[in-house]
C-alpha cells in the first residue's frame, strides 16, 4: 500500500466496507451505491473508496472462491465486506514490487477496521482468515491458454455460463482477451466540446475529440463538465452516430435517448437542425434534460413515452413529426460490451437475458422502422458484444415483412480487445 493510499485510508476504507456490505446484502446497483457516498469525503478519499468498491465487485468471484476454502459459514455482511476488501488489497499488492511488510499492514488494518465496524470477536476471525487468504490470492498463476470455462470463470471472476457463451462465439483467444479486458479499471474519457485547446492534462487519444482524463484533476474537470465544454463518454459511443451521419439542418429522432450522450453528439455533429429525444419517463429523464440543454444552436425536443405503445399519436400531441429522415435506436441490452465501466453487470445477468433482450430489441426495431420516412435511414445500436443482440436481431428484422422495405447499408462492431474502447455494435438500415 503506497503512502498516499495510507493517508486516505481512514475515511475511504470504512465507507467502502459499508457500501459493499449493502451490495452483498441487498444486491443494489453499484452506480446507485456510489451515488450515496457521504458528501464529507474529499476528492482523494472518494476516489479511493470508489476504487475499493469497484475492485471488489470486479474480482468478486475469485475472492469469494478463495474465502470459501477458508470459512465454512460466512460471517455477517459487515465482516464479509471487510474480508473482500482485504482480499482485493492483497491482489493489488501482488502486482507491486515485493514488500514483506505489505501483507502484515493489510492484515493489521483489516483487523482494526473490524473492531470498529463489527466486533473484537470477528476481528480475530478476520486476522486468521486474511493471513491464509494471502497465498491463495497473491501467488495463483493465470490459467493456461487452453483452460476450460470453469477455470477461466473462477480466475477472471465471470459467471461460468457467460464464459461458455463467449467461448462458443469468440473462441479461446478472443474470450481470454475479453475477460482480461473486463478485469482492468476503465479509463475516463472526455469528449471536448469547447472552443480553443483542451487543458494540458487531457491526454489525446486515437479518436478525434476524445481525450483520456488522468486521475488527480477532478477539481479542474468539474468546471469544464458543468459549463458543457466537455462530456464524459467512452469513444465507443461515437460509432452509432458516425454511422447515422446526421446532416446539418436535419430533424433526427433519437430513441431510448437517456442519458443523452448520443443526443448531444448528434447535435454537435449537425450544428443546426433539430433533435427529438424519446425515452420512457423515469429517473434518467432529468439527466437527459440537462444534457439536451447544452445542445447549442440545435433545436431540441423531449418526448416521454413508450415507443411500443402507439407512438405516432403521441408524437403528434407533442407537436413533433411522425416520420424522420434519420432515426437512431440505441436499444436496452445486456451491456456485455461495457463491463469495464459497469462492473456489476456480470453478476446481475442471467442466462435467459440473452434470449429475453433480443425479443424486446426486435419489437423496438419494428416500431422504430415505422417512423422512418421513405429514403430515410435507421441505425440500430447496442453496447453488447453478443451476436444474439446484434446480428441476429437485424437478420430477424430483414426476415420479416417489415424488413422488405429496408436494405442494409453498413455496420460496425467494436470488440473491445481489438478496438481499445468499449464494445458496441451499430447497423445502418435504409428505407427504400
Amino acid at each position: 500500500m503506497s503512502a498516499s493510499n495510507e493517508q486516505i485510508r481512514p475515511a475511504s476504507w470504512p465507507a467502502a466496507a459499508r457500501l459493499l456490505a449493502r451490495w452483498l446484502d441487498q444486491h443494489e446497483r453499484i452506480d446507485a451505491l456510489l451515488d450515496s457516498l457521504p458528501a464529507n469525503l474529499n476528492g482523494a478519499e472518494r476516489a479511493r473508496c470508489q476504487h475499493l468498491v469497484l475492485g471488489v465487485v470486479r474480482h468478486y468471484g475469485r475472492i469469494e472462491s478463495a474465502l470459501a476454502q477458508l470459512v465454512a459459514h460466512p460471517p455477517r455482511f459487515s465482516t464479509r465486506a471487510i474480508l473482500f476488501i482485504a482480499g482485493f488489497e492483497l491482489m493489488e499488492a501482488s502486482d507491486r514490487p515485493a514488500d514483506e511488510g505489505r501483507v502484515a499492514k493489510i492484515v493489521h488494518h483489516a483487523v482494526e477496521q473490524t473492531k470498529a465496524l463489527a466486533s473484537p470477536a470477528e476481528a480475530r476471525l478476520v486476522n486468521a482468515v486474511v493471513r491464509k487468504l494471502a497465498p491463495l490470492l497473491m501467488s495463483a498463476p493465470p490459467p493456461a491458454a487452453t483452460s476450460d470455462a470453469a477455470t477461466l470463470a473462477a480466475f477472471f471472476s465471470h459467471p461460468e455460463w457467460l464464459v461458455r457463451t463467449w467461448l462458443a462465439q469468440f473462441g479461446e483467444a478472443g474470450t481470454r482477451a475479453l475477460l482480461e479486458w473486463n478485469q482492468q479499471p476503465a479509463p475516463v474519457y472526455a469528449r471536448w466540446r469547447g472552443e480553443g485547446t483542451p487543458p494540458d492534462f487531457f491526454v489525446p487519444s486515437r479518436w478525434p475529440a476524445f481525450f483520456e482524463v488522468k486521475s488527480g484533476h477532478w477539481g479542474q474537470v468539474e468546471p469544464l463538465l458543468k459549463s458543457g465544454q466537455i462530456y464524459l463518454q467512452d469513444p465507443g459511443t461515437r460509432l452509432a452516430v458516425e454511422l447515422l451521419a446526421p446532416l446539418a439542418g436535419e430533424t433526427v429522432l433519437d430513441i431510448c435517448a437517456a442519458p443523452g450522450g448520443k443526443s448531444l453528439l448528434i447535435a454537435d455533429t449537425m450544428k443546426t437542425g433539430k433533435v427529438v429525444a424519446l425515452d420512457l419517463p423515469g429517473q434518467r429523464i432529468e439527466r437527459l434534460k440537462e444534457n439536451l440543454s447544452r445542445a447549442g444552436a440545435v433545436d431540441v425536443a423531449l418526448v416521454q413515452a413508450d415507443l411500443l405503445e402507439n407512438i405516432v399519436p403521441v408524437l403528434g400531441e407533442n407537436q413533433q413529426p411522425e416520420s424522420y429522415s434519420a432515426v437512431l435506436l440505441d436499444v436496452p441490452c445486456s451491456n456485455t460490451g461495457v463491463m469495464r465501466h459497469r462492473v456489476d453487470v456480470k453478476w446481475r445477468l442471467q442466462p435467459g437475458d440473452l434470449k429475453k433482450h433480443p425479443r424486446q430489441q426486435l419489437a423496438l426495431l419494428h416500431a422504430a422502422a415505422r417512423l422512418v420516412a421513405p429514403g430515410g435511414r435507421l441505425v440500430y445500436s447496442t453496447c453488447s458484444v453478443d451476436a444474439e443482440e446484434n446480428e441476429q436481431v437485424v437478420t430477424a428484422f430483414f426476415n420479416s415483412r417489415a424488413g422488405s422495405s429496408f436494405k442494409r447499408d453498413g455496420s460496425v462492431v467494436s470488440l473491445p480487445w481489438q478496438t481499445g474502447h468499449d464494445g458496441a455494435a451499430a447497423f445502418l438500415l435504409r428505407r427504400t
